[in-house]
């Protein structure tokens, strides 16, 4: 007896179970090749002891080199790295914490895990993204510190009055950058405007080490916190002499072989994915139910091919893409109204794109041909509507 619904196989079809439809292009997937699986081959065959060493440290700069951030420091997920930066700049109980109402809840989460208070904000309708007049409306004098997602690899405009204004009143900005790798503003990196920023390598990620985050800083007083707080409190790694609490949030070798051989592809994979957000708005952006957020491609690295659609059609047109083997993905839900918080009040912006909103295919591997078939098969689910 089957016990799972449909098995994946080498050709990247889907052999369905009780009749459901067959995925042949993927909302997302992870890209890996003969590099990584040659670099583990030698990395085993060279005795690798898998747990976290000298390839970690390697990853480590070579994610510093391509910030421009001074140090970094790669730890076992991003709900981690964000708990870590949150704790180096020592938020803690009692204070709060201001989070975008739209976005992953692991920026959330990472607050409470520290005992402080979520205090959700509104995002503008630019770039989806925190702005300062949302901030200022969240704020009060417990505020300690802001946690400003680059959502799908965008800022916003006043990104500088934001850092200015968080300098300015004592209050630390975390940049979650978590979709962010490859992307900047003016030439500068997303992640190093803040006190602290914070990546993620989970599967759907640029570049991916199946899990993993990393946190990027130019204070060495942050990022020594953080190497004692990843590693039990140590003084030193391999010591037994312990100078604060601390917890065991650190990363493998095993993976940092993985992460190496995906960086190098990195700068590839940039430019892929904004030919990709092109190819895609240049096919759609004449349909007037498919709305793009503005996004300039010079800068900004589209993390997934994110649109807006009519509420009454989401549904709908997620169905049809199914049907032809093409999958897709809702927007988060505005945090505030999930039941782990359910939380009062009026997040509009927020809201609205959360029932609007539609991630198309947005894998690296996409080629041309699947993506015009992807923005066919959309006209024609609203030209039949």
């Amino acid at each position: 007896m089957w016990l799972a619904r449909r098995i994946r196989l080498n050709t990247h079809l889907t052999i369905p179970m009780n009749n459901q439809p067959i995925i042949q292009i993927p909302q997302m997937e992870p890209w890996f090749d003969d590099n990584e699986t040659k670099a583990l081959s030698d990395y085993m065959a060279a005795g690798g002891w898998v747990t976290e060493f000298k390839k970690t440290r390697e990853f480590e700069q070579m994610i510093a080199d391509y910030t421009g951030a001074k140090y970094c420091s790669i730890v076992s997920n991003g709900t981690v790295s964000l708990t870590l930066a949150l704790i180096a700049c020592g938020i803690g109980p009692g204070d709060e914490v201001i989070v975008p109402d739209y976005t992953m809840v692991a920026s959330a989460n990472a607050v409470k895990l520290t005992g402080a208070e979520v205090v959700f904000a509104d995002i503008e309708k630019n770039s989806l993204c925190l702005g300062l007049p949302q901030i200022k409306a969240a704020i009060s004098e417990r505020t300690r510190a802001v946690i400003l997602v680059t959502i799908n690899g965008r800022c916003p405009n006043d990104l500088e009055q934001i850092v200015s204004f968080c300098r300015e009143r004592g209050i630390k900005l975390i940049e979650d950058a978590a979709q962010s790798l490859g992307s900047r503003k003016n030439g500068k990196h997303l992640g190093t405007f803040g006190d602290i920023g914070s990546f993620s390598f989970s599967a759907p990620k640029i570049i991916t080490t199946g899990q993993g985050g990393a946190l990027i800083t130019d204070d060495e007083a942050i990022i020594e916190k953080i190497r004692l707080l990843r590693d039990f409190g140590r003084e030193k790694p391999g010591s037994d002499h312990y100078l604060t609490m601390g917890w065991n949030f650190k990363f493998t070798d095993l993976q940092a072989v993985i992460g190496i051989e995906q960086i190098k592809k990195l700068a590839w994979r940039v430019e892929r994915k904004k030919a990709i957000y092109q190819l895609y708005r240049n096919q759609l952006n004449d349909l007037a139910e498919v709305e793009f957020i503005a996004t300039n491609l010079a800068d900004t690295s589209p993390w997934f091919i994110d649109v807006l659609v009519p509420q009454d059609k989401r549904v709908g047109l997620i169905e049809h893409l199914k049907t032809k083997g093409i999958g897709s993905r809702p927007f988060y839900p505005a945090l505030h109204a999930e039941p782990v918080y359910a939380r009062s009040g009026s997040y509009p912006v927020a809201e609205d794109v959360a029932k609007r909103g539609l991630w198309l295919p947005s894998s690296s591997k996409l080629t041309d041909e699947q993506i015009t078939t992807i923005c066919r098969e959309i006209r024609s689910y609203f030209r039949s509507e």
